[in-house]
């Protein structure tokens, strides 16, 4: 069987063999009772990546965002993020399912929202209204192409809620990929917010798991909720493992996603009938429209050739580099689509 070169996503990355020796070899306990030493080591390492006193392990990005909107606020409150959110575009209606929270929509560019429109969309203190609470940055932004937010943005969007007496959520489940691109220390990212979540299964090649990071009392306090939603484990330590080993060993490779990315753009850019600013390609993610065939067909005809990508609609296309691709898969990839489209 002719192997795929699979562009849909850096969460089909596999374990490498290292990752998969850490996991075998993993000392484990009975997480719930806070006895999982793996659990616990990858916790502590988190934190202090993020330069934040606590981190709370739990099996998916979709949980800890969820947990981190529940554990900020009650229901009935309005949390405010980007229209193009993970949080409300992508985590099965949960806000309203699991939280009780209303979701503020801003629009924006690429998923991100300034200061001045954080402003202008905040509700007076009224009792027709849902008192707004928290307010949500995705770093970097799926939807938006893997777009990093500029830091001084962060910041002053940061100073706007904190004026207006709101707390700070990152949704970062690709922070590492913005602090590879920029070289700005995920803490300094992590700085501007009271929560942070980040994400071990995608770019870091972990097969499980994310965190949420934040104080002290915010993660005893998310613990609770953590089990609520389900996502107490037991002897969890087999999977942590993994993600402590993809944290210690695979956060620098993220450069060559990156480079990867750029090429396939590069070579996207020049086909006839497609549609792509280099200027938004930032990270691993690569967005194109097509106009000479509609993208399910065009995403069919790629999978004939064996190349996976997705459709975003009746014209976008999305490609997403990770560890699983390297650059003769790129260039494979690049022939197959110049097949089709030139």
């Amino acid at each position: 069987m002719t192997r795929m070169i699979d562009l849909r996503s850096d969460t089909i990355t596999q374990p490498t063999p290292a990752m998969r020796q850490a996991m075998a070899e993993a000392p484990v306990g009975d997480d719930v009772f806070g006895e999982d030493p793996t659990i616990r080591r990858l916790e502590r390492e988190t934190a202090e990546a993020l330069g934040k006193p606590a981190a709370l392990f739990m099996p998916s990005g979709t949980m800890t965002n969820q947990v981190a909107l529940r554990t900020h606020t009650e229901p009935g409150d309005e949390v405010v993020m980007n229209a193009d959110s993970h949080i409300y575009f992508y985590e099965a209606g949960a806000p309203a399912a699991l939280c009780g929270v209303m979701c503020r929509l801003l629009p924006g560019r690429r998923g991100m929202f300034t200061a001045g429109e954080l402003r202008a969309a905040l509700r007076p203190a009224d009792v027709h209204c849902p008192p707004t609470k928290l307010v949500c940055v995705e770093n970097t932004h799926n939807r938006g192409g893997g777009s990093i937010w500029p830091i001084e943005q962060i910041s002053e969007v940061a100073e706007a809620a904190r004026q207006a007496g709101l707390k700070l959520h990152m949704d970062g489940a690709r922070l590492w990929n913005a602090s590879v691109a920029t070289g700005i220390p995920e803490s300094r990212y992590a700085s501007y917010f009271d929560s942070v979540s980040v994400c071990f299964s995608k770019g870091l090649g972990a097969p499980v798991g994310s965190a949420l990071a934040g104080g002290q009392e915010f993660i005893a306090r998310a613990r609770r909720f953590r089990k609520m939603f389900g996502g107490g484990m037991r002897q969890g330590g087999i999977i942590a493992s993994g993600a402590l080993h993809g944290l210690r060993n695979h956060r620098a490779r993220l450069a060559d996603d990156h480079a990867n990315a750029r090429t396939l753009a590069e070579a996207l850019a020049a086909m006839p009938g497609v549609e792509l600013d280099l200027a938004d390609v930032e990270t691993n993610i690569v967005i194109f429209r097509v106009r000479s065939v509609p993208a399910g067909e065009l995403v069919a005809k790629l999978k004939d050739a064996g190349v996976l990508v997705l459709a975003m609609g009746a014209e976008r296309v999305r490609a997403v580099t990770s560890l699983m691709v390297d650059a003769a898969d790129i260039d494979a990839a690049i022939a197959a689509m110049r097949g089709l489209l030139c």
